[in-house]
Parts: structure tokens; sequence; C-alpha cells
């Protein structure tokens, strides 16, 4: 097969249907329909389809079936003043699983001012075919809007605020991984703990704090005095981590965020202590800078790559013929052991 360019054309649907022996409709079923065809024919379409190496036009499919395969993810900036790039991490393992299973991830920037703004577009240009919702821990006006909307969507969290709400959603046992820190620094001896989290509104940082919380009580080791509250920025992790080196004196702390943990390593370094030798320090995330800190930030890891494939799996459904809605996925996290602890 040449072309007017004297290269190689690509093989078309007729070839496919010429090679296997059947017609263009049944390659396009095989393609599209697959449930449709009996399992030797359609066995002998995908044979057909793998030795020319024929590939869909997706522009003209999509135009049949009104499909875009592009899935909406609203992405915010990162944070000033923290340590964190989860979310990064998590939209390369989106964007991957995503292509395997033939979608494309469609990233649209974020308003505070107007956080459904960007999925308003979206959905009066038809432009995907489901979204992503990352900050359940919020008060939610996406999920409330989309959900009004009858849209569909997979969030990155649980329904925090929704208890009653059947969207799909994958999340991470936040609780789990703190019992994992608070269980691996008692075991290394410490009584005194302290906890270093976000402010009370902030649900994942509470659950967060209930893992530390539970280990402690679980060996019969009060907290009283060993907890503290704070922005989840360095600086506000440096002064929350003073106080309490001055006042609860704790030999260790288990941070809500790498990003707080940062802030304990700068205050023992003014204090010319040692982490993991003077202080023993756990943080949350895994974050790039836990790897190359020195002597190396202990830290919860998130399998975010896990996430992405529950979510992926989540979305498929939705997008099924007919619709299969699952129910929410949580999984565990890992404690990755360095120096710091």
């Amino acid at each position: 097969m040449s072309s007017r360019h004297g290269g190689v054309a690509p093989p078309r649907l007729a070839d496919v249907a010429e090679l296997a022996g059947v017609s263009r409709q049944t390659v396009s079923n095989a393609v599209n329909n697959p449930e449709l065809l009996r399992p030797d024919t359609l066995e002998r379409v995908r044979a057909a389809i793998a030795e020319l190496g024929y590939s869909p036009n997706r522009a003209a499919r999509n135009l049949r079936t009104r499909a875009s395969h592009l899935i909406g993810l609203r992405f915010a900036p990162a944070q000033e003043g923290t340590a964190n790039a989860m979310m990064d991490r998590f939209v390369h393992s989106l964007v991957e699983t995503s292509s395997a299973a033939g979608y494309h991830v469609l990233l649209f920037p974020s308003d505070p001012e107007e956080p459904t703004a960007g999925y308003e577009a979206l959905l009066r240009s038809t432009a995907v075919d489901a979204f992503v919702v990352t900050d359940t821990y919020l008060t939610s006006p996406q999920v409330d809007f989309l959900e009004s909307r009858h849209a569909k969507f997979v969030a990155f969290g649980r329904p925090w605020t929704h208890q009653g709400a059947d969207h799909p959603w994958v999340d991470v046992d936040g609780a789990a991984g703190t019992m994992l820190a608070t269980d691996h620094l008692l075991d290394k001896g410490h009584t005194r703990v302290a906890w270093l989290g976000w402010r009370k509104d902030q649900l994942i940082g509470e659950d967060r704090r209930s893992g530390w919380s539970r280990a402690m009580h679980e060996r019969g080791l009060s907290t009283t005095g060993l907890a503290s509250r704070s922005e989840d920025t360095v600086h506000s992790g440096r002064e929350a981590s003073r106080v309490l080196l001055d006042e609860a004196q704790p030999s260790a702390f288990v941070c809500a965020s790498d990003t707080l943990a940062m802030g304990v390593l700068h205050t023992l370094a003014e204090r010319g202590l040692a982490p993991g030798r003077d202080i023993a320090v756990v943080g949350f995330d895994d974050s790039q800078v836990a790897q190359v800190v020195t002597p190396g930030l202990t830290s919860v890891r998130q399998p975010l790559e896990d996430v992405a494939v529950e979510i992926v799996r989540a979305l498929e459904g939705l997008l099924s013929t007919p619709s299969i809605r699952s129910g929410g996925v949580l999984l565990e996290p890992e404690l990755i052991v360095r120096g710091s602890s």
C-alpha cells in the first residue's frame, strides 16, 4: 500500500475486513462494540488488526459515538512555602494509566474564586467524557455541581462531608499511615511522640491525627500537650515545633505532611539537634524533598500509582454501556524509613 507521497499508507478498516474475511461493519463492531460478535469472529478480527497494525480513526469514531475519550482534571498551582509535589506524581500516574486504557487527561486551571467555572465551560462544550475530582476534603462545591448536572466523575478522596454520596471514589487510608509511623517510633523506644498537624477544619489532617492518637492510646500513652495544629507551610511547622519542644519536650514528631516535617528539621538545625539521633521525625507523602534532604526523611508514602489504576477502572465502568457505578476504594500506604527516625 503506497501513499501519494511515496511512503507506506496506514492500513484501513477495509484492509482488516479483507484479511479477516468479514464485513466492514463487523470490523467496526470489533473495535466499538465487541460484545456483539461471536468469540471466534472477534478473535479473527483482532488477529487481523494486530497483523496489519491497524489503528482506528479516533476522530471519526468520536463523531459517531459523541465520545471525546478525554478526562478533565482541575490542576492547582503548587503552594508556595511547601515541600509537597504529590499532585505532580499523581497526575503523571493518572496520565500514564489513562493512556493505556485509551483515554487522555485534559488539565484545566483552578480558580479559587469560582471553583466550578472550569467544569461549567467543559460541560457546555462537551469536551470531556468525565472528570477526576481531587479536592474533596474542602466543602466540595464542584462535587455538588457535577452531581446537579448529572456529570460523570470519580473522586480522589472520600466524600468527607457527603456521607450519603454514591459517586465512585478512591482514597488512601491516612489514619493507617500515621499509625504505621507512630508504631515505628514507639517500637524504637520513644514514649513522648508529638503530633504536628493541620487546622481542625482540614478533615484529611484530622483523619491522620486519629492514627497517631490511636497508636499512642493502644500503648497506654498519654497525648495530652503533645499535639499542635498549624498551616501547612514550612514556616508554620518550624514555629509549632519550637513551641512543642519547649513546652512538651517530645523525643519524636509525627507530622501530617513532609512540609511540616521540614519545618521541624529547620528547628532542630537551629538548636544543633540531629534528626534521628536526638529527635526523631516522620513526615507524610514521601515527597522528593524527603528523599534528598540529609539524613533522609522517614515518611508515609501514598500508593498513587495504585490510586490512578483504581480511578481509571472506575471511569471505565462509568463510561461503559450500560454504565457501571462502583463504590469506594480505600488503599493502604507504606512507611519509608530513612535516617530521620
